[in-house]
């Protein structure tokens, strides 16, 4: 096994202060128990806060130096009011309740970002000093979701995990973030980007098509000349561990004791106090349980466990409040003398009395309104060794796409949700046992020592982005040696493109229009010695007139049908019979018709349909059926489709941007050198047509036989800007 990195905002230990000074103890949560097996097999490093914000003397802080290096732990560490900027007022105030639909929990001023960007920073230089060749580096959650791409900069041929603990929300959900392209961005810096449920995968991939034009596929997404793998991995529990402690004796007392007095059932609840648990809408089912069945008085208890969370945040104290005044109103309506409906208990627990409390249900009542996985879940099947107990689960927990012999409920419907209580307290003992053998298989097949191991066995399978086999950016010394290849040629003619190379895409083709720097660039390379510089673009030659006409280069439109010489007219090349472009103009009428932000580009020879302003999905869906259609309807026509950057294109046979080489040759210094640029399927064409010595340059994603490859726009133009200041 490769060297492991895990990356986590806090560590797998907990730093107290004690007797003797501090004291590093392990943590027992689910994250520390599935990856601290492969953190010892590997020999790896877990990189992480200690949750400490104080100053340490001088003295302390190298013993806790000692400490945590011999525990092959890298301490970032985070101050006072950095922890609170980052960690409660972003991450917690602003990410945690977007991220779970809860936007009415939103500050109205979203701003801040800058702290978290700061402290990913900060990850991503401890990550860079402790990497070594050949790591795997796998990050965790939604605090340090910009550190794989912060990572990628610094570590180019790592290969990098993410994953998710979270719900990532839907896209138009997702959008609302002032700080959307950031997060996309660094988080598909990623090689392995990992997800609880499908529907969370759907979400991030749909997120990414509309939030930075990614495309995406079944599993991955192509971004920056390279997949992104995207995966379903639902975390499990140590079931075999929760069972051995279900098992033992005092354990066994300790339920029978929570249990009480013979005849009452318990219906239990452990949660975080959190205001995604959907406590209060538990209570309500509760006490629409006790309206609706009067014979359960005295005859049923719900024991309400709620761990203290985040007790210095203004809403979850607010929240508390709302919980204390719920519990209160039940017991003022339902209690007697001898019986209280409800045993509330504001505190932590230990391990043991969790597990009995879990022994000790009748129902395990898990009812998030919105959650990642819930574990809890997971934990109560696995320490039912007696096969007994009935699972009330939220449809919106993720654990819910796993645990299909629960109760599921919408925790919303509050009527709903008490008929599920009632139905679990008056289950069949066989049907309980046969939904309970169901639930244990599947949470003990599929347990976190897989969950974790079946990760990273994938990840570790993803090639390294160093391999020369991979399709990636090219390293800056290659890039740099074309450079200086270019600068020293006796002739050198430069053949760019010009939509998605050397301007961004626009939402219409009126849009494209250059700023400033691209007739400025243009200007300075065609005025170097012995040098030609031509623009090969798709866009009709009336568009290239108006806006490179003035200056000293080249142009040819609609991949060469028209050509201008340096200070020429233009002229066309002869045409094939077009009689079917009328017959295809109305089809792309009616296409665009029923595809809302799609419009038609009429050029001499050809036809396009834009759809970069459609609805994404809609558009993409809508530009496979025309293809489709087209190529029945055009089957025998001498005319190609091609598909590109959010447009179908339709031209007639043989006119490519290849054309436009062999005059080029035939003009030029036999010992000229040829450069050219490039982002789509149309400039393959060019790329094929030069000649072997040339020097061929991919831009952005997707396949290319290019030599080398440059990762986005802005590469490229700080490549040309290079090559026009170069003496």
């Amino acid at each position: 096994m490769a060297r492991l990195l895990i990356v986590s905002n806090r560590l797998p230990i907990t730093v107290r202060r004690g007797p003797d000074g501090l004291e590093v103890e392990a943590s027992a949560g689910g994250l520390a128990t599935g990856l601290r097996g492969p953190h010892e097999r590997s020999g790896g490093v877990w990189i992480g806060w200690t949750g400490l914000t104080e100053e340490l003397p001088a003295a302390e802080a190298r013993v806790l130096a000692e400490q945590l290096s011999e525990l092959r732990i890298v301490e970032v560490p985070l101050g006072a009011d950095e922890a609170g900027r980052y960690y409660e007022g972003i991450c917690n105030g602003i990410f945690w309740p977007l991220f779970h639909y809860l936007v009415d929990q939103l500050p109205l001023d979203l701003g801040g970002f800058e702290v978290y960007e700061r402290v990913n920073e900060r990850f991503a230089d401890a990550v860079a000093a402790a990497a070594r060749p050949g790591d795997l580096i796998w990050i965790h959650d939604y605090q340090l979701m910009l550190l794989p791409r912060l990572v990628r900069e610094r570590v180019p041929g790592a290969r990098i995990g993410f994953f998710l603990h979270i719900p990532f929300p839907s896209s138009e959900l997702f959008r609302t973030l002032p700080c959307r392209e950031a997060i996309v961005q660094g988080l598909l810096g990623a090689d392995l980007i990992g997800f609880h449920t499908a529907a969370y995968m759907r979400h991030f991939a749909s997120s990414c098509l509309r939030v930075v034009g990614a495309s995406t596929e079944v599993d991955h997404i192509q971004w920056e000349g390279r997949p992104v793998r995207v995966g379903v991995y639902p975390m499990g529990v140590d079931a075999a561990d929760f069972a051995r402690v279900a098992e033992h004796p005092d354990v066994r007392r300790q339920a029978a004791s929570f249990r009480g007095e013979e005849g009452v059932r318990v219906l239990v609840g452990i949660d975080r106090l959190d205001y995604t648990k959907g406590i209060p809408r538990r209570l309500l089912a509760f006490e629409r349980l006790l309206l609706r069945h009067p014979e359960l008085t005295e005859r049923v208890r719900l024991i309400q466990v709620a761990v203290p969370s985040r007790t210095n945040v203004g809403a979850y104290q607010e929240f508390r409040d709302q919980l204390d005044a719920l519990i209160g109103r039940i017991h003022g309506a339902f209690a007697t003398p001898s019986w209280a409906p409800i045993h509330y208990l504001y505190r932590g627990l230990s391990q043991e009395d969790v597990v009995a409390l879990y022994r000790a249900a009748d129902v395990m009542l898990v009812t998030p309104i919105r959650d990642g996985m819930n574990l809890v879940a997971k934990e109560f099947v696995a320490a039912r060794t007696d096969e007994d107990g009935v699972l009330v689960l939220s449809e919106f927990a993720g654990a819910a796409s796993e645990l299909a012999e629960a109760l599921r409920v919408n925790p919303y419907d509050v009527e709903e949700t008490a008929q599920a209580y009632h139905r679990a307290l008056t289950m069949a003992p066989e049907e309980r046992r046969t939904r309970m053998r169901g639930l244990r298989r599947r949470v003990a097949t599929h347990d976190v020592h897989r969950w974790a191991q079946g990760f990273l066995d994938q990840l570790e399978r993803i090639p390294s982005t160093a391999d020369p086999a991979a399709r990636v950016p090219s390293p800056g010394a290659a890039l740099e040696a074309a450079r200086r290849r270019l600068t020293a040629a006796e002739f050198l003619v430069l053949l760019l493109d010009y939509d998605g190379t050397l301007v961004p895409f626009a939402e219409t083709p009126e849009l494209a229009r250059p700023d400033p720097w691209v007739p400025d660039v243009l200007g300075r390379l065609a005025a170097r010695a012995r040098t030609e510089v031509h623009v090969v673009s798709g866009r009709p030659w009336q568009s290239l007139e108006a806006w490179l006409g003035a200056g000293p280069v080249w142009l040819h439109a609609e991949h060469g049908a028209w050509s201008r010489p340096r200070d020429g007219a233009w002229a066309r090349v002869p045409l094939p019979s077009l009689e079917w472009r009328d017959p295809v103009r109305r089809i792309l009428a009616e296409f665009t018709a029923r595809t809302p932000g799609s419009l038609v580009e009429e050029k001499t020879a050809g036809l396009a349909w834009h759809y970069r302003m459609a609805e994404p999905e809609f558009g993409a869906s809508q530009a496979n059926e025309l293809k489709l259609h087209l190529s029945a309807v055009l089957s025998n026509e001498p005319v190609e489709i091609l598909d590109g950057a959010k447009v179908v294109e339709i031209r007639p046979h043989g006119l490519h941007k290849g054309r436009v080489v062999p005059p080029i040759l035939e003009r030029v210094p036999p010992d000229s050198l040829l450069a050219a640029l490039g982002d789509d399927r149309t400039d393959e064409d060019l790329f094929a047509a030069l000649p072997a010595d040339a020097v061929t340059i991919h831009v952005g994603d997707g396949p290319s036989a290019a030599g080398l490859r440059l990762a986005s726009v802005r590469a490229a133009r700080a490549f040309l800007e290079t090559l026009a200041a170069a003496r």
